[in-house]
């Protein structure tokens, strides 16, 4: 048995190239292809939209860009503000003495100082349990 000669063969096309999305899943309703991407080149401009919850975004663009350029772009937008709304949460609460899972602290600066009657100091106030165990 012997090869097939190269010549039999019949000469193969080009590869068929896989085209890029154009409609992705929104990030805020979490619909399956409904955002869809429009680019226009001439002016530069990206525009994105979902046509379920009515969400927008549009971003600058150059030729090279497809789709999928715009719609990372979002999504790292739309994570750059959830980063810097949890960075501003978690400012606000430092206030608190114990931050942590169970009931919340009441803020230090609510809290009272009383003087107890041996003369030392107990805290009161919103959070602050009092301790039974006076009879040593």
């Amino acid at each position: 048995m012997g090869k097939r000669k190269k010549s039999s063969r019949k000469p193969q096309g080009p590869k068929k190239r896989e085209s890029l999305a154009k409609e992705f899943t929104c990030l805020f309703c979490n619909h399956e292809n409904s955002v869809t991407v429009k680019l226009d080149k001439k002016s530069g401009v990206g525009n994105l939209s979902c046509a379920v919850c009515g969400q927008r975004f549009q971003c600058g663009i150059h030729t090279l860009m497809e789709a999928i350029d715009v719609y990372s772009e979002w999504v790292d937008a739309a994570d750059a503000v959830a980063k810097e709304a949890a960075t501003d949460k978690t400012t606000t609460t430092s206030s608190y003495a114990r931050a942590g899972p169970g009931p919340r602290a009441a803020p230090i600066r609510d809290r009272e100082v009383e003087d107890d009657e041996d003369g030392g100091h107990r805290y009161v106030g919103e959070g602050i349990v009092d301790d039974d165990d006076d009879d040593y």
